[in-house]
């Protein structure tokens, strides 16, 4: 949901935005960053970092068959992130809303210790019931939960839906209020949105993704429906959105990220819990987390751009809000021009209608420059996943636009490996059979009226 509010959220947001100083996004450049990058990437473990042999043999087994360049290009996102890859972890990916909302649920009914909950989303409605009445048996159990809701975000949700969880017990805190009057010292940042989520359970599984707190998840995703022989031609197919599930030492990095938003929201100090636990490895996938905020380093920002840069093969991209900056058209069309298969699913249906015209008004450069552009069909796209060569995939709650890159704060994982790449690529593979490919010379006979208004929510961009 790129909106994910009703007009009152938007309108709210633009009028912080128009008294906003326009933020720029930084110069990526592969050249400036094979210049200053170190000679060997550096990986972690639940015992520590490896030492340089161990992170060349680990990525050279997961990137066994890969025509991507695996330690140069590890070396290149350290040097442009400062974050480290994460070995020994366990990952799984959710395809729809049903199946990420019963793992959730499953993990938090399970919790012993704790449990720390980020969204921007957290509807009073039948889901948003049921979670919050979960989360709020698991506080009179004794497990500490701890929620960060973003304002804007919830900015239609009843605040009684709010403080029955407060008087239940859980500590829960408004992310840059609307109100000023209820601001802690952090100052009016009304153009700043929490667009995470994120929920660890007991520092020991995290998930991270799209998914928000919904009945907008309740159906079924096509993926579903086509495994049930379902007519996939209505609106029963659901939304169609991308989760993981993570257990392993990068759980760490993620309950981390967690520690770093409350904070600085001036919150009231967490309280008393094992948040980071000893880990363990549980399995052999190799992670990047890249959590960014406003006047930050751009981390996800940088790492998607170099990869691209650096695509030998193929570049996968589903994207829900689509609305990229020079730097990112540039890159993506460079690649298609140097015979990288550029794929890109975008959304048919969209439940923000000014960013799906401002996304269509970059197509015709990336037709002319061979870039493949398929909508999805009859369900509201809202994944923000991306594989390059197969090997490297992100999963997270980015959007490829400015807003994402400039204004909120997001998270993605990057995971590395043959296997998930692949398990990606399959899952884009199903994306393409339920999307219709938009070839330029039907885009060039496009209607006149519809050209007048891609062009005049282009000049929003920015904004959006």
């Amino acid at each position: 949901m790129k909106t994910e509010v009703a007009a009152l959220g938007l309108v709210v947001l633009l009028a912080g935005a128009i008294v906003a100083a326009c933020a720029a996004l930084p110069t990526v450049s592969l050249n400036d960053a094979k210049a200053t990058a170190n000679q060997m990437a550096l990986a972690r473990d639940a015992h520590g970092n490896l030492p340089a042999p161990g992170t060349e043999i680990l990525l050279k087994r997961r990137w066994s068959k890969s025509t991507l360049d695996a330690s140069a290009l590890a070396i290149l996102e350290e040097a442009a992130t400062g974050a480290p890859l994460i070995a020994g972890n366990k990952v799984q990916l959710l395809f729809d809303g049903p199946l990420t909302m019963a793992e959730m649920e499953k993990s938090i009914a399970n919790a012993k210790n704790s449990i720390n909950f980020e969204t921007y989303i957290f509807d009073q409605d039948e889901q948003g019931k049921r979670f919050a009445d979960l989360l709020m048996r698991k506080q009179r159990e004794g497990v500490v939960v701890n929620v960060i809701y973003d304002s804007v975000g919830t900015i239609n949700v009843p605040q009684p839906f709010f403080e029955r969880m407060r008087s239940g017990g859980i500590h829960l805190v408004a992310f840059n209020p609307v109100n000023p009057a209820k601001l802690r010292g952090n100052g009016w940042k009304l153009n700043n949105r929490d667009h995470r989520k994120l929920l660890i359970v007991d520092g020991k599984v995290a998930f991270t993704g799209g998914v928000n707190i919904s009945d907008t998840y309740a159906n079924s995703s096509p993926f579903r429906a086509r495994r049930d022989k379902r007519a996939n031609d209505n609106n029963d197919s659901g939304w169609r959105d991308t989760h993981l599930k993570v257990e392993g030492p990068a759980v760490s990095a993620m309950q981390w990220a967690f520690v770093q938003s409350w904070l600085e929201q001036d919150a009231d100090d967490l309280r008393e819990a094992d948040y980071f636990p000893v880990q363990f490895a549980l399995g052999d996938m190799v992670l990047r987390v890249l959590a960014t905020k406003p006047q930050g380093r751009f981390e996800i920002y940088r790492s998607l751009l170099l990869t691209v840069q650096e695509a030998k093969k193929s570049i996968h991209m589903t994207c829900a809000y689509f609305v990229p900056d020079k730097q990112t058209l540039s890159a993506l069309t460079a690649a298609a021009g140097r015979g990288v298969e550029v794929e890109l699913v975008l959304p048919s249906i969209s439940d923000a209608g000014i960013v799906h015209q401002a996304s269509r008004a970059y197509y015709t450069p990336l037709l002319e420059a061979g870039v493949r552009i398929h909508e999805l069909k009859h369900s509201v796209l809202h994944a923000k996943t991306v594989v390059v060569d197969g090997v490297w995939s992100t999963v997270g709650s980015t959007n490829i636009d400015k807003r994402s890159f400039v204004h909120n704060y997001e998270l993605n994982v990057i995971v590395i490996g043959d296997a998930f790449g692949a398990e990606m690529d399959s899952a884009f593979q199903e994306d393409l059979r339920n999307s219709t490919e938009v070839t330029l010379s039907a885009w060039q006979r496009r209607p006149l009226l519809a050209r007048l208004g891609e062009w005049l929510a282009g000049l929003l961009d920015y904004w959006l």
